[in-house]
């Protein structure tokens, strides 16, 4: 996985996860509202606060809805697809209030654009851009997206391999380089019901790893779960996105999977802590380590008072702890057999080199 730039957080495996807060359409049509919770946002731990920028007239067909019916998460909804949609729309005219909170807050701002004209005017205001998982085929979306020259993160949500190719191919065809995609895995259910864990699949991240080994990798969540944030950052996601309210008992489409101020500041930590505890991967003795691996390991020992001059036999000897750094291990013992005792041993003192005289262990001064 090669780094990524967003604004000035670097994404990478060495770096700390950059954690996205979805307000979404949870700001209920209030720019109050929507200020106030990237406030909360930033106190809670995340990176960014991102919002969605849909026109209802752009991207729901109310023919279409009403022909289809409302299934799954929207078979709940108090009202047609289509009005409660354009109930969720972010007004455009707050982008450069909502930037601008995001500044003062600490955090980035940006949005996933649901139409080509919503990417020019979110682009002046955004240090990357995402796209959802509903636009993975839409590849005008990807094209234009992948001009403006920014991080790309893709949420490949109800998707196939072949459709996660054909994005991320459409993208290089307009930037050859696939190193500033942050490729998402993605469960598109919206429901918050307990049998979605049953497939979110994030071992797909390990997947995305091995097929797209330069791109960066992340989560797109909609599960309240810190168990699951911190299983997909240990099989390196880096990037995580989840849905942010105050209050999950409000009523409105994204309120019942988001998760609340203080639910969000676990998943943070549980993280930090974790990536404090993966380490670099060498095998090797820790700095914590250092006195323990003397008082839990075995040394050999005089089982009875050596003389100087005596010669060592092996009944002479026992493995037994504490074992100080200059004692001779257990695994050595053949090397012992054999040699002198340059002085006295006492019986339950351990053997070192310097307390014996042989080819392999010459008395040295």
């Amino acid at each position: 996985m090669k780094d990524i730039k967003i604004g000035d957080k670097t994404i990478g495996l060495n770096h700390p996860t950059y954690f996205i807060a979805d307000i979404g359409s949870n700001h209920e049509g209030s720019l109050e509202r929507a200020l106030t919770l990237i406030d909360l946002a930033a106190e809670s731990g995340a990176n960014a606060a991102k919002f969605q920028h849909h026109r209802a007239d752009m991207r729901d067909s109310d023919y279409g809805y009403q022909n289809l019916g409302q299934l799954s998460h929207q078979a709940n909804w108090d009202g047609s697809v289509y009005e409660i949609c354009k109930k969720a729309e972010t007004p455009w005219d707050w982008t450069p209030k909502l930037a601008e909170r995001c500044e003062q807050a600490g955090i980035h701002f940006f949005s996933t654009p649901y139409d080509l004209e919503a990417i020019e005017m979110l682009d002046p205001f955004s240090p990357a851009h995402k796209i959802g998982s509903g636009d993975i085929t839409y590849t005008d979306m990807l094209k234009e997206v992948a001009k403006k020259g920014k991080p790309i993160l893709l949420a490949t949500g109800a998707s196939t391999m072949r459709d996660v190719e054909r994005a991320v191919n459409t993208i290089k065809e307009i930037r050859p380089s696939d190193s500033e995609i942050i490729l998402m895995q993605c469960n598109t259910n919206y429901t918050a019901a307990d049998e979605n864990y049953d497939n979110l699949n994030i071992r797909a991240i390990e997947t995305y790893k091995k097929r797209f080994p330069s791109v960066a990798l992340g989560l797109s969540d909609h599960t309240q779960d810190e168990s699951i944030i911190v299983g997909a950052v240990t099989l390196g996601a880096r990037t995580i996105e989840r849905h942010f309210t105050d209050d999950t008992t409000r009523s409105g489409p994204d309120h019942a999977f988001a998760m609340d101020p203080a639910h969000w500041k676990r998943m943070v930590e549980a993280t930090r802590t974790l990536e404090r505890a993966l380490g670099n991967g060498v095998k090797e003795l820790q700095p914590n380590e250092q006195e323990t691996v003397v008082v839990q390991r075995r040394c050999l020992r005089a089982t009875q008072n050596i003389p100087k001059g005596t010669t060592i036999t092996e009944d002479m000897l026992m493995a037994m702890r504490p074992a100080p750094e200059e004692s001779i291990k257990p695994f050595d013992k053949f090397r012992v057999m054999g040699t002198t005792a340059i002085q006295d041993i006492p019986k339950g003192d351990y053997l070192s080199p310097d307390k014996l005289l042989s080819k392999r262990y010459p008395k040295t001064d």
